[in-house]
């Protein structure tokens, strides 16, 4: 049987190993995810599902236009459609799994200003163009949502599911200051040889 108990280490010695641990977490922590996708795949599936979200919140936010003031039908609109696509990007374009609750909220922040973007774009077609038609404000509404859903893109990738290198770096180095604060026991039980 070969026992794993390891020997007594000088100070020296000590630090070595501790500086050998550090570089393989280091290492461990650089490498990408896996099934994490690329820049390209995640906007891929961005465009299908925030595409999916948004073309399904344009008909209702006209359908709901018809009921209350078109602000109003945006804002509920908006709320829904946000919870649901910060879900469906979670599980399927970034593949993190499921949306927390502060995944949800920075979404919200984002999907704010994706509101004012449609909701001003709107506005001003009404202003240029008090008569503007159901087709008119639909195009608009879309040209804006694209817009300002490549600014969301961007912010959702880099900031909210942002799971890869740079979050797990700093839990991977946040972890050696730790074992650096104070004095490590390591209890190793022998181990049958194979």
């Amino acid at each position: 049987m070969k026992s794993l108990v390891s020997p007594k280490l000088k100070p020296g010695m000590l630090d070595e190993a501790r500086q050998a641990e550090r570089t393989a977490t280091d290492t461990a922590a650089a490498r990408p995810t896996p099934g994490a996708p690329g820049p390209l795949a995640s906007f891929a599936r961005f465009v299908v599902f925030g595409g999916g979200v948004g073309v399904a919140s344009s008909a209702a936010v006209a359908g709901l236009a018809g009921l209350m003031p078109w602000a109003a039908a945006n804002a509920l609109i908006t709320i829904a459609s946000t919870a649901l696509g910060t879900e469906l990007h979670a599980r399927f374009t970034f593949k993190t799994g499921h949306a927390g609750w502060r995944q949800h909220w920075q979404s919200a922040g984002s999907a704010t200003a994706a509101y004012a973007v449609t909701s001003v774009a709107v506005l001003v077609l009404h202003l240029v163009q008090p008569s503007a038609g159901t087709l008119y404000e639909q195009v608009t509404y879309l040209a804006a949502a694209g817009l300002a859903g490549t600014g969301r893109f961007l912010v959702l990738r880099l900031f909210v599911f942002a799971n890869g290198q740079n979050r797990t770096t700093e839990r991977a180095t946040g972890r050696a200051r730790t074992r650096e604060a104070g004095a490590q026991v390591s209890l190793l039980f022998p181990v049958p040889a194979l």
